[in-house]
């Protein structure tokens, strides 16, 4: 592709270091450092009460135990709690009451549970769909009613799905989409980066709005520490391109900081949707090499499911919108045909429905014959660890690929911690030698797929705002467990030897950084 094809709007420049700033583990030193100088000014000044302090430290430290045993935390977090407020009581303690508050965030909490209440109604199922014995009696119909307690989540047919499995395909149909345009596009993405792939899709973006065409884009507030610059909103809008970063970063330390905007939608005229890993940056496509060669996925939806991911999208761009706009473009869609059925659903962790997880655990726990997983992160709490387990120790193939380069050491050894117990259990565990596997992928049983953003860690099944496409005997499930059987090719089985030959680096990083796994 020529140069003059890409738009590029910011100079070169180096990544921002400023996002621990604005994260829990950034609070939490600095409030660790603000006990050690109370304690050694507490030690040096008043000697001769240093032991009625320890006294009544210890006393609070107590206290938030009984707290900690007598709320509705998950039991992972509250071991991790535990073990910070008997370490730091000061620190821990402030931190658990910051977070526990929701302060900083309230506000967009009431504002996405009032959109989607007032969207509910946008889309509805069609009664004879789920109703069908087919989906019924695979769960699906099931999955489908409890999915729309918490949003508004139909499963269609008449939607034809194309699975990539790389993102340098993914990119390659998107100029192909976007170049059609003509009504609006819809692009909501956790990471946008300045080069060829962002560049190519910028000037499309350009071109089509001066032709008319509504095009909004929405990014995720921390690429202002890393790819892109405060003002970039503005010098989009100067192009005709509504832009709006989600959670942008301001001097004020917010729990709100901690819920980021992780997905990845991309709807043109309410036709085509895209959905997966890829994110706007050249690593997505191997433009550009950052951990050996990056193994992603996605898939494009053409049909009926398409209306969910518009709805989606306009339920994020309107928290910040005084008159939110739904019905002039969630309108219905020309039939693609097509065999199987499409169910598009999200997450938000505004509220107790741990969703994206949910989903995952209804696949193992009804899975007969395999579930074959690839995912960057392995972070797991006690439910989707014994999930895993389970589903092994009852004769199901269970296979999960890692990467072999990682781009997070501390998140890389924290996976390998869950090594043993889940290779003693049959879990079958593979590492991708030649790089970075960033796919959100489940495939069971040939007739149950997952494609989406969703990592198995705290960061997407606690924190993150998510998305995901469910698959349900669409004749694209074939294609992604052949990719998934392709990819194994180039991995390396990890055996009870390889886990006894760990570096020792990573053995000690694991278990020190297991203690604040909820936390990562």
């Amino acid at each position: 592709m020529e140069n003059n094809e890409i738009i590029t709007l910011l100079p070169k420049q180096k990544k921002g270091f400023l996002r621990l700033v604005f994260s829990r583990i950034g609070l939490f030193i600095v409030l660790l450092v603000i006990e050690i100088g109370i304690i050694l000014s507490v030690y040096l000044w008043f000697a001769d009460y240093f032991k009625w302090f320890t006294i009544g430290q210890t006393l609070f430290s107590i206290g938030m135990l009984f707290y900690l045993f007598n709320c509705s935390m998950d039991a992972t977090a509250k071991l991790t709690w535990l073990y910070l407020i008997m370490l730091v009581p000061v620190p821990a303690t402030i931190m658990l009451y910051f977070t526990q508050r929701e302060i900083g965030h309230r506000a967009v909490k009431a504002r996405t549970e009032q959109l989607i209440e007032q969207s509910r109604g946008k889309l509805t199922q069609n009664e004879d769909i789920i109703s069908r014995d087919e989906l019924v009696e695979s769960g699906t119909a099931a999955l489908c009613r409890y999915l729309n307690r918490s949003g508004c989540f139909p499963i269609y047919e008449n939607t034809e799905v194309s699975f990539f499995p790389l993102g340098e395909d993914k990119f390659s149909a998107m100029l192909d989409e976007l170049k059609k345009a003509e009504e609006y596009i819809f692009m909501e993405y956790f990471i946008i980066g300045e080069g060829l792939m962002w560049g190519s899709i910028l000037k499309i973006l350009a071109d089509k709005a001066t032709q008319g065409v509504d095009v909004r884009v929405m990014y995720d507030g921390m690429c202002e520490m890393s790819t892109l610059s405060s003002d970039y909103p503005k010098r989009l809008e100067k192009m005709g391109i509504k832009c709006k970063p989600f959670s942008p970063i301001t001097p004020f330390i917010s729990t709100h900081y901690n819920y980021r905007d992780h997905r990845k939608i991309l709807v043109i005229d309410g036709k085509v949707a895209f959905n997966g890993g890829v994110n706007l940056a050249d690593e997505y496509i191997n433009h550009v090499e950052r951990f050996g060669h990056w193994k992603d996925t996605a898939v494009m939806l053409k049909g009926e499911a398409v209306r969910s991911f518009t709805l989606m999208f306009l339920q994020m761009w309107n928290i910040s919108e005084r008159e939110p706009e739904w019905d002039a473009y969630i309108k219905p869609v020309s039939h693609s045909v097509s065999d199987g059925y499409v169910m598009p659903y999200c997450d938000h962790p505004l509220d107790d429905d741990k969703v994206g997880e949910n989903v995952y655990m209804d696949i193992l726990y009804r899975a007969g014959d395999y579930v074959h997983i690839m995912t960057p992160y392995l972070i797991l709490d006690n439910e989707m660890e014994t999930a895993l387990k389970y589903a092994a120790q009852r004769g199901v193939d269970v296979k999960l690929i890692l990467p072999g380069i990682p781009d997070k050491k501390a998140a890389y050894a924290l996976a390998k911690t869950h090594y043993r117990s889940l290779v003693k259990s049959g879990v079958k565990i593979y590492e991708y030698t030649p790089g970075f596997v960033h796919a959100k992928v489940f495939v069971c049983d040939d007739v149950k797929a997952v494609v989406g953003t969703i990592n198995l860690d705290y960061r997407s099944l606690y924190h993150h705002f998510e998305c995901a496409t469910y698959l349900y005997k669409t004749e694209c499930i074939a294609d992604i467990e052949k990719d998934f059987q392709h990819t194994l090719e180039s991995c390396q089985e990890v055996t009870p030897e390889t886990i006894r030959r760990e570096k020792l680096y990573y053995k000690i990083l694991g278990g020190i950084m297991k203690i604040l796994a909820p936390l990562m």
